[in-house]
């Protein structure tokens, strides 16, 4: 709390940090008044309208249809529902595998070896450079992935050793087959997995640099493993950061250009459906804030604040 000493306020860190927050908030609060307000509430105006465009005046025409494009997404559209579904499965799937593998390509970046600021660079350097060489890579495994089936059209037995392994899994338990699965669906997509881990590496590799060497010294002394300095050490002051990662790659996931309900909702913004799509976005951005307020208030109760 702060206090008055003589003629002085006096503000505790905590009280310090609250105005340092504020302050880096004014930014964002500034352009969303100034850019993004007024199309905020027009949209929302449009989801409850029938929506014409009146070309001589440049400007839309609204006719209040109350519920009609509401019902219209829920009962009438055949896509909706199920792309809505289908894309917070695969986001369900996606998410913990980013979190995982941002969390080890921190842990190596954060290691002292030579050359440790060249291998970051290198590592980074897709991340930021998404355009030429990355849509090459992208050509050359298309390639690659006609060899593959050409090749397998010319030798029907499979006897790769991914089938191996799913032949030897699939005999085993039924929770071993599922996490099996996961595990193959993960290393498929791994290269969508990488692409979109840049911003929480970053994230995680500020955090590792936070935490004091002191901790990881007592351990040891105390003879601790460096397996129990992850799991009682490093894990629990990473929980905060997990926290905002998690919210970051959930938004991050359904804002991209290949998530189909991105998709379809500018095919039929580009269809002149405005007060359809309009409602469409509005059911999306509810359904997208349900899905943060649940993972927030699943994983908040594991964070640790403790430094």
């Amino acid at each position: 709390m702060a206090r008055i000493e003589g003629k002085k306020l006096k503000l505790t860190l905590k009280d310090k940090n609250a105005v340092t927050g504020l302050l880096l908030l004014i930014p964002f609060l500034f352009g969303f008044v100034m850019f993004m307000a007024v199309p905020l509430v027009q949209s929302l105006a449009m989801a409850f309208s029938s929506v014409t465009i009146d070309s001589p005046n440049h400007r839309f025409v609204l006719s209040f249809s109350g519920l009609e494009n509401f019902n219209r997404v829920f009962r009438v559209d055949t896509t909706f529902n199920r792309l809505l579904v289908e894309e917070t499965a695969r986001m369900l799937a996606e998410v913990p595998a980013e979190i995982i593998f941002s969390i080890f390509i921190a842990l190596l970046l954060n290691q002292n070896f030579r050359g440790r600021g060249l291998v970051r660079a290198i590592f980074f350097l897709p991340v930021i450079l998404s355009s030429g060489v990355i849509i090459k890579i992208e050509m050359a495994a298309q390639l690659l992935e006609q060899m593959m089936n050409a090749a397998r059209e010319d030798f029907p037995v499979n006897t790769s050793l991914v089938w191996l392994l799913q032949e030897i899994f699939s005999s085993g338990s039924i929770y071993m087959a599922v996490f099996f699965e996961y595990v193959i669906r993960v290393v498929q997509e791994i290269y969508t997995v990488a692409m979109a881990s840049g911003v929480q590496i970053i994230i995680f590799l500020s955090a590792l640099q936070t935490i004091p060497e002191s901790m990881y010294e007592a351990a040891k002394i105390e003879g601790s493993t460096s397996w129990e300095c992850f799991w009682k050490i490093t894990f629990p002051l990473l929980t905060p950061l997990i926290l905002v990662n998690v919210v970051y790659s959930v938004v991050d996931f359904f804002l991209r250009t290949d998530n189909r309900m991105m998709g379809k909702l500018e095919s039929t913004t580009r269809a002149l459906n405005y007060g359809f799509s309009s409602a469409m976005a509005w059911v999306y951005f509810l359904s997208v804030m349900l899905i943060l307020g649940a993972a927030v208030a699943l994983i908040s109760r594991k964070v640790h604040y403790d430094v």
